[in-house]
């Protein structure tokens, strides 16, 4: 038997300044929890039939896991979806009681809080609740997905290196949302601030990344997926820019690409160029994991070797630039030193996929780029979300100096 998932909630009114962020990351690291990553030795059910339920019905099914069916909070929404032909999806209240307290229930859930969304199922009767990403850290010897991991004891080196980077965000928000971070990934506590929501709305293009983009912006999207990213980007610039880089190594995601993208890419083919590969800072092959939709990473349990280039080699002019890479950032940043040196272009970076999110990410990209603002955001719960945001100062400046005039 596995054991039950319970997690602790932690309120506080006020986003800290650096002196309370600090006592804060003593708070948590004094106080390690022991994690077991959760096999699944019950009767299976899925909480949540939307983008992460969809990608847990594959992951399963990958493993030759089997799941009794999905419950959702709106089942008509999804009944009618293809993707789920053959699957039933029962409301909350449709589940016998006996299966609610037999079943080990995974929640596919997290644009909202883990313990806002299993309190009214823990009311229904349901025993046995856990995150999924809890439960796929169980398998990661047969499948790479490794969003659940656990931080473990955070030790001095990883405290120091936390200090620094709490003290260098731009914002006490950004300090809100890195402690958040850390108390789930340390602790498995969820940790809430009044004045530091977490926006699921704006990921890679939060207020101010809106504010400053001007209409010869050269968009670089490294993890490109199906280009949902772009689509958004070009609502963001009114479809006004100069230049589209996609870079997406998977070759079932390059085709989705294609079918989603078709439309664009027959009106400014000059404009937006497709590049199927996979950037890092060591350029020999190495082992790929296609075929996992938006979880395609490097892998040794890879099925092919891959050719990996440098983003400085592709001596693109880039003005701003998204990394979305499954853990893979921090090498994605070493091979673009120059690029982003010379360039000085936005950068976002997802931060969530590994331990290098602790700090050794954010302090990596704060190292290489000078009189920069740094900013960090959740955009969703679970630990998930985090995306790094570095601005550069003189566009920050552009922007205060028209308003002015206008």
């Amino acid at each position: 038997m596995g054991e039950k998932f319970e997690i602790a909630t932690v309120k506080y009114t006020k986003a800290p300044n650096r002196k309370v962020a600090r006592q804060l990351l003593h708070k948590i690291a004094k106080r390690p929890i022991s994690f077991v990553p959760r096999k699944v030795d019950k009767p299976l059910i899925l909480y949540g039939a939307g983008n992460l339920g969809k990608m847990a019905k594959e992951y399963f099914e990958k493993l030759g896991i089997p799941f009794l069916f999905v419950v959702d909070a709106n089942p008509d929404l999804h009944r009618q979806d293809p993707f789920w032909a053959g699957v039933d999806i029962l409301g909350i209240h449709d589940v016998p009681i006996k299966q609610r307290e037999s079943a080990l229930l995974a929640i596919c859930v997290v644009t909202a809080p883990y313990s806002k969304v299993t309190a009214p199922l823990k009311e229904q009767g349901w025993l046995d609740i856990v995150p999924f990403y809890d439960i796929a850290e169980a398998y990661r010897d047969k499948h790479p997905l490794s969003n659940g991991w656990h931080s473990g004891l955070l030790t001095g080196e990883d405290i120091i290196g936390i200090e620094s980077v709490l003290s260098r965000w731009e914002d006490n928000i950004s300090r809100a949302h890195h402690l958040q971070f850390l108390a789930w990934r340390s602790l498995r506590k969820e940790w809430f601030f009044d004045d530091a929501p977490v926006t699921t709305h704006d990921r890679f293009f939060i207020p101010l990344v809106l504010s400053i983009l001007h209409n010869h912006e050269v968009f670089v999207d490294i993890g490109a997926h199906h280009g949902e990213v772009i689509i958004r980007f070009l609502n963001a610039v009114k479809n006004e820019y100069k230049e589209i880089y996609a870079i997406e190594p998977d070759s079932e995601n390059t085709t989705q690409f294609h079918n989603f993208m078709k439309e664009y890419m027959s009106k400014d083919s000059e404009k937006i160029h497709l590049l199927t590969c996979a950037l890092g800072s060591d350029t020999n092959g190495k082992s790929f994991y296609h075929g996992l939709d938006y979880v395609s990473q490097f892998s040794e349990l890879g099925q092919t070797g891959i050719d990996v280039k440098c983003l400085d080699e592709l001596l693109i002019p880039t003005t701003f630039i998204k990394i979305h890479v499954e853990g893979w950032e921090c090498g994605v940043i070493s091979g673009g030193l120059e690029t982003l040196i010379n360039n000085r272009p936005i950068l976002t970076v997802t931060s969530y996929h590994n331990r290098n999110g602790l700090w050794c990410l954010p302090a990596q990209i704060m190292t290489c780029l000078d009189n920069y603002a740094y900013y960090f955001r959740l955009h969703s719960w679970h630990g998930t979300g985090g995306v790094i945001y570095a601005i550069p100062r003189e566009r920050i400046c552009q922007k205060d100096e028209l308003d002015k005039i206008i």
